[in-house]
């Protein structure tokens, strides 16, 4: 039986997101990006702090302007013209679970209002007893009690809060969901139990993900192939088992060396790769791109190293 063809869901191509533009303090938040997501995939997004990765998942819902580039949801460029109803049909599709429970959510607004916004805006509720269920629903489906519908954001813990942003990310039906390091603010026991819930989900509801965060380790666990960023660029693109099995840009290799090991002596003795850029040691005029070292596998680099990438990879 031939294998079923995936259908791509998002496409990000050369996207660039600069900030104080033209002016001495120029930001390049996100230089040149290109990337696609598969329907029902989850691509994970890692890197350190402001290297991009949170921007490009702002610059993909539309909370910025992109300064340049394309980014086309199922066909459809995202930051082209729209009416009124094409973007809110739009807003719909695309959900953001957001890196701060407490900040994400508004202390003024009990939770059941919170989670029902969406689907007040986009009339998804015949009537009152079907907006209260559907929110009932909503909360049993993130694990939480509808007694918990009338209280208000600062009543419940950090992973509690992080449910409520998922459950008012699903409220609208969407087809795509960017968690903006939905993780980092939880303790370790609420981070599995948080990335659990999000692959059941998707399970359940046939979810695509673009997935940022700093811990690679998590990242591996959910993600079905990993992007890495530096400094606006993405350096790195693959499969999550290739990755972590072949890295091989210098930047990745220093990320999967920084992972702590649960081994308490194989963690005294290990080295830690520090990244240097200029390792690289690049001619002026070189050609700098991604480029496809294995199917699948692409590396931003120079011809040179490519040739070297694809040396390694055939003594492994």
């Amino acid at each position: 039986m031939a294998q079923k063809e995936k259908k791509v869901l998002l496409e990000v191509n050369h996207l660039k997101q600069y900030f104080n533009q033209g002016k001495s303090n120029e930001v390049k938040a996100i230089d040149d990006v290109s990337f696609f997501i598969y329907e029902g995939e989850t691509l994970g997004l890692v890197g350190e702090s402001g290297c991009g990765k949170s921007t490009t998942g702002r610059t993909i819902i539309r909370l910025y302007e992109a300064t340049d580039g394309e980014v086309l949801f199922r066909g459809k460029n995202v930051h082209g013209k729209k009416s009124k109803a094409e973007m809110k049909e739009f807003n719909r599709k695309i959900q953001m679970i957001f890196q701060d429970p407490y900040a994400s959510l508004n202390p003024r607004m009990k939770v059941s209002d919170i989670i029902a916004e969406g689907i007040d805006i986009h009339g998804l509720a015949k009537s009152k007893e079907d907006r209260m269920q559907q929110v009932y629903h909503l909360l049993e489906t993130v694990g939480l009690n509808k007694e918990h519908a009338n209280r208000y954001p600062h009543e419940f813990s950090g992973g509690q809060r992080q449910r409520i942003g998922i459950a008012r990310a699903l409220a609208v039906q969407p087809d795509f969901i960017i968690a903006d390091e939905p993780i980092s603010a939880l303790d370790v026991s609420i981070q599995a139990q948080v990335v659990n819930l999000m692959k059941q989900l998707q399970e359940e509801k046939g979810l695509t993900y673009l997935f940022i965060a700093h811990d690679l380790s998590m990242v591996k666990y959910i993600s079905d192939r990993i992007g890495v960023m530096y400094f606006g660029k993405l350096v790195e693109i693959a499969p999550s088992e290739e990755l972590y099995e072949n890295p091989l840009h210098p930047y990745t290799k220093s990320l999967l060396s920084a992972i702590p090991q649960p081994d308490p002596i194989s963690e005294r003795t290990r080295q830690r790769v520090a990244y240097n850029p200029s390792v690289h040691q690049y001619a002026e005029g070189e050609e700098l791109k991604m480029r496809e070292v294995r199917p699948g596998h692409f590396v931003y680099c120079s011809e040179k190293e490519f040739k070297q990438y694809q040396a390694d990879l055939k003594k492994n």
